[in-house]
């Protein structure tokens, strides 16, 4: 019986060890899930071991094929270029595919909501209350229609409103998505930050929830039981995928 292909999380890495820290916890979560799946990780900046160090490893101990999965919510340029770059220079030998990003998906939203909960919210709040869905940011116009969708979807669950924020590259800032909603007379304003670990645009969405006086500030989705999830579903998706172009 043939192994199933690796899996190989692909990060972005980070100066901050809480982002790396994070990222290991979400596939030690993987892995408990999958007990038979090998899962790797691999930091495409700061962080060891480099994406390139885990493929020429996988190569030197026979491994045929690997899934490359970006820990990734939108689909911007570390997607489109900074990852295919990176996986089109793996030894010959390795038989490597690109799963999509996680996002979007509804079991972010799930994973949102558990996080707000956690943070003192309940099922009761929600038409009463505004929510800023907080994006790291980016200059890619596609990552931010998404985010934008998102914040339009997840309105109709049954929130007060919801606004999407950035916290660089775009507009509005966090802050000014909290004082919106205020404006717009949503008796209470959550936070929730559309980013998988904490850095220094995390903190800067946190900063921003506190300066505007948000009611309350939800974490990061981190290791969420909704986010290992997603990351199997990806991977399976992109077996099926090549399965499908195979034949």
């Amino acid at each position: 019986m043939s192994r199933s292909p690796v899996l190989l999380v692909v990060a972005h890495g980070s100066r901050d060890p809480r982002h790396a820290a994070t990222v290991h916890a979400l596939v030690r979560r993987v892995r408990a899930a999958r007990p038979g799946l090998r899962v790797e990780t691999g930091f495409l900046d700061f962080n060891v071991p480099s994406v390139p160090g885990v493929l020429e490893s996988l190569a030197a101990e026979g491994v045929e094929d690997v899934v490359a999965l970006p820990l990734l919510l939108t689909r911007a340029f570390h997607a489109k270029a900074d990852i295919p770059a990176v996986l089109r220079d793996a030894p010959p030998r390795l038989r490597v595919r690109q799963a999509e990003v996680l996002g979007p998906s509804p079991l972010l939203l799930a994973g949102l909501e558990r996080r707000l909960y956690e943070a003192g919210l309940s099922p009761a709040d929600k038409s009463s209350t505004g929510v800023v869905l907080a994006s790291a940011g980016s200059t890619d116009p596609e990552a931010i229609a998404v985010i934008a969708a998102i914040a339009r979807e997840w309105r109709h669950t049954g929130w007060c409103a919801v606004r999407p924020a950035f916290a660089s590259a775009s507009l509005p800032r966090t802050e000014d998505a909290v004082r919106e909603l205020r404006a717009l007379g949503c008796r209470q304003v959550a936070v929730a930050p559309y980013v998988i670990a904490p850095g220094r645009l995390p903190d800067r969405i946190s900063a921003g929830a506190r300066e505007a006086g948000a009611d309350v500030l939800a974490e990061v989705l981190g290791p969420s039981p909704e986010l290992a999830e997603l990351l199997l579903r990806r991977y399976t998706a992109a077996l099926d995928a090549g399965q499908r172009t195979a034949a």
